[in-house]
């Protein structure tokens, strides 16, 4: 289940983004607020602990990092007991023209847990329009930075 936006932002101000762990609730849809963000994010093993939800129905969980190309891909386990678990994966491709910007490509899918046994077009429902909004989060974040 794949999601493709373009923005004026290079690969380069998209990953200081997600590189930088503490801005996750903020292009994450559903995180809600950062606990800790382990040293060394986002290096293979490393984890992001946050919390999901709204007060007072708050999970705390985490999100893993299960390869890293820095600049070019992250890919992330992420967590949402009792429901499961998802994998994401995150790819830029900077543009060829002299315009500069990049292509963010997020794949995402469930990985195990009760939520696994839905239907693939049921998952989709539930992921895409999510991830549309997340990507739509993260390109503010990056072209706001890249000025």
């Amino acid at each position: 289940m794949a999601v493709r936006r373009e923005t004026a932002a290079d690969a380069e101000a998209v990953w200081r983004v997600l590189a930088d762990g503490w801005l996750y609730p903020s292009w994450v849809v559903g995180a809600s607020r950062m606990r800790d963000v382990d040293e060394g994010w986002p290096a293979v093993g490393t984890m992001l602990h946050h919390s999901v939800g709204a007060w007072p129905a708050l999970i705390n969980d985490t999100t893993s990092v299960t390869g890293c190309v820095p600049g070019r891909e992250l890919m992330l386990r992420g967590r949402l007991w009792p429901l499961g678990e998802a994998d994401i994966r995150l790819r830029l491709e900077p543009n060829g023209d002299a315009g500069g910007g990049c292509t963010i490509t997020m794949e995402e899918d469930v990985a195990s847990g009760p939520t696994k046994l839905l239907p693939k077009p049921v998952r989709t429902a539930m992921i895409v329009p999510r991830n549309v909004e997340a990507l739509r989060r993260l390109i503010y974040l990056a072209e706001g930075r890249s000025r």
